[in-house]
Parts: C-alpha cells; structure tokens; sequence
C-alpha cells in the first residue's frame, strides 16, 4: 500500500493551490454576493488544462488521471466551490460521458472544444418531478426517423445558461422504462431551446443555474449518444463518475474551513492565550483532521480504483456520502470556532458553511449513495 503522491501529482496540487489563492480568492466574496459567474476564471482554468483534466490529449485534454482530478478539486474548492463545480460537472459529467460513449464524430465536433474550454458542458437529468428517480423522465424525445423532436424541462442545471452544449437525457418510448431512455447533444441556440431564469440560491451562488425548456427542439439522429436505449445506463455511469468529483469537492470546502479555523485559532486570545490551547477548540479541531483526512482516504480511494479499471460505484458513492457529511459537519465547526466574526462574510467560513450543504443534495443525494452502497453490499 502506497499513499505517497507522484511529484507529478505535487506539481498538480500546487500549480492548482497557486491558482486557487492568487485568481480565484480575490473576488469570491464578491462574486458570491453578486451571484457572478466567474467568466474570466473560466476560461484560466480552461488555459491551464483544468476543464478536460482527464481527456486524452488527442482531443485536446491534459491526459491526466484521476488522482489529479480530485487533487485540483480540492485545491480550488477550498477557496471557491462555485469555481470548482463548473470544473467538475465539465470534467466528470460531459467530457466523460462523450469520450467514454460518444463516437468519433461527436468527439471531434464537441469534445475537442469542451476538453480546452472554448466550449463549457452541461448535463441535464434532474426534472421537477424526477431528481432522485431518474427513470421518472417527464422530457421525451420522439422518433422521427433522421431526427428526434425534444420536448420538456430540466431544472436545477448547472452551467444551464452559460454552456455551449448541453447532454440531455429524454424518454423515447415509456413502454420499455428505463431502457426507453436516451441521452442527447444539444447545442445552445437550436430553435425552441429557452433558458430560463437563475436560481437564488442559498451557496455556491457563483455558478449559474437555471430551469431549461425544450420546446419541439429539432436534435438530429448524429446526436444520439450511443445505441436506442441507452440513456439510462449513459446518466448512471456518468454519475458514478461525478460523484468523484463532489466528493472531491467536499472535501475541499471541508479542508478550506478546517485550515481558516486552525489559522484563526492560533491568533485569537481568550483567557490570557490562543483559543487552541483551549481543550474545547483543541479537540475540536482534532476531529476535524482526523474526519478529513478518513474522506481524503475514500476520495483517493474511489479515484485510484477509477485509474484501475476497478468498478467505483460503490467507492464514488461512499466517498461522497461521507466527505459530503465532513463537509457540512466541520463547517458549521468552523463557523463555531471563529464565534461572531464566523457569521461575518469576511472570514469566509460563512460561505464554506452555505456550499457545504450542496454536495449533499446534487449528483444524488446522501439517501441516495446508501441505496448504491447497500445494494452493492447486498448483491455481494
């Protein structure tokens, strides 16, 4: 057993650290406050590979494993989860999915754009009726020979109104359920595409999501991903992956708090000396260490056995589930240790506490990572 990183994978995190405190901290107060996408940011990261972190560098990616992946994640989460999450949607749920299922045109067309970040992705499967329970899809995409007319809505989409190309899963044929589904590419601008108004929401405000309605939208046949039918297993799979990457996610918002609070702790007096000579605040912050580095063990882990070909279902839902709760748990305890000045915008643990909660609703809930991990358990 080696848990020792490449100094390859130490050039990564640091080259992702150096970016996350020198472009991405600056402004993330205010963009938060704003709700301001980080356009600029964006396209930085896209200069810099951090947009096609996995794709192979025949389309245009940084050819690099997932270990690096969860590696970025974590650095930039720990300053600004809204930036980090328009990597990771990017990353695990588009570029992923097309290079894994896409064909060669579809990869050559859209992949080689999204992997440099001339094009940002999104992934649309949540419907007002059917988050946790994919296989309810109220869109449907009817068969019109060398075309499909897509109908229906999709909400809670992040990167909905600022993406090039969107994968949108939509049911075919409800008589065969799940395995009447498909996945598909659609472009922005494609009449009867509408993007509808930003959410208001209570963290990571940086990114931009929005409701999308399809209305009688022309999708050409070329953009069906893979076979009739195989939507559902494309958004599964795909998921799988993106859990990696929320996962990865929480553990770096629960790392940027822990660190704020240490920090904090060190200079804050009370009683004639530090806080952290406090019993109270000392066992505190150990188990914040201990817990957060149990979830760095479980993301390392789910994204080693994704560099392996090992199947990572169960490994991406655990290591979700559990730095998600980390995330949400120590934040709150970091907020705690900084006492008023926590519930100040200025020492940043404030938003670290409102982005945690996120990572354990999106890309299934925590309720739904113990249905995968039970269900694994029970098959064995």
């Amino acid at each position: 057993m080696d848990f020792s990183l490449t100094e390859e994978h130490l050039m990564i995190r640091d080259a992702a650290r150096d970016f996350a405190r020198t472009e991405l901290l600056p402004g993330v107060i205010e963009r938060d406050e704003k709700q301001q996408f980080p356009a600029e940011l964006v396209k930085k990261m896209g200069d810099l590979g951090f947009l096609g972190i996995m794709v192979d560098p025949k389309y245009g990616g940084s050819g690099m494993d997932a270990i690096s992946y969860v590696l970025i994640m974590e650095e930039l989460s720990k300053v600004d989860a809204s930036a980090s999450v328009i990597v990771s949607v990017n990353n695990s749920l588009v570029c992923y999915g097309l290079e894994a299922y896409g064909n060669e045109e579809q990869k050559q067309k859209y992949l080689t754009k999204l992997a440099t970040g001339e094009f940002v992705g999104a992934f649309c499967l949540s419907e007002p009726e059917a988050g946790s329970d994919a296989t309810s899809q109220a869109t449907t995409a009817e068969d019109k020979g060398d075309h499909y007319i897509l109908n229906g809505t999709k909400n809670w989409i992040t990167n909905g109104g600022r993406s090039d190309v969107y994968l949108v899963i939509a049911q075919t044929d409800r008589s065969k359920g799940h395995r009447g589904i498909n996945a598909f590419i659609v472009e922005k601008g494609m009449p009867g595409f509408e993007i509808g108004p930003k959410e208001d929401k209570l963290g990571i405000r940086g990114s931009d999501t929005h409701t999308l309605q399809f209305n009688d939208v022309k999708v050409p046949k070329e953009n069906r991903i893979g076979e009739d039918g195989f939507g559902f297993k494309f958004a599964m799979k795909t998921l799988s992956g993106g859990r990696i990457g929320i996962a990865a996610q929480a553990l770096g918002i629960a790392s940027g708090a822990y660190e704020l609070a240490l920090k904090y702790s060190k200079e804050r007096k009370a009683f004639g000396t530090e806080i952290c000579n406090h019993q109270a605040i000392a066992f505190k912050l150990a188990d914040m260490y201990t817990e957060i580095d149990a979830a760095r063990h479980l993301v390392m882990k789910a994204a080693w056995d994704k560099d392996q070909g090992n199947n990572y279902d169960r490994s991406s839902a655990m290591a979700k589930l559990y730095a998600s709760k980390v995330a949400m748990e120590h934040s709150v305890e970091a907020v705690q240790i900084h006492g008023g000045n926590g519930f100040v915008k200025e020492y940043h643990v404030e938003r670290l506490m409102r982005d945690a909660k996120i990572t354990q609703i999106y890309e299934g809930t925590s309720e739904i990572q113990k249905i995968v991990i039970s269900r694994s358990l029970i098959k064995e």
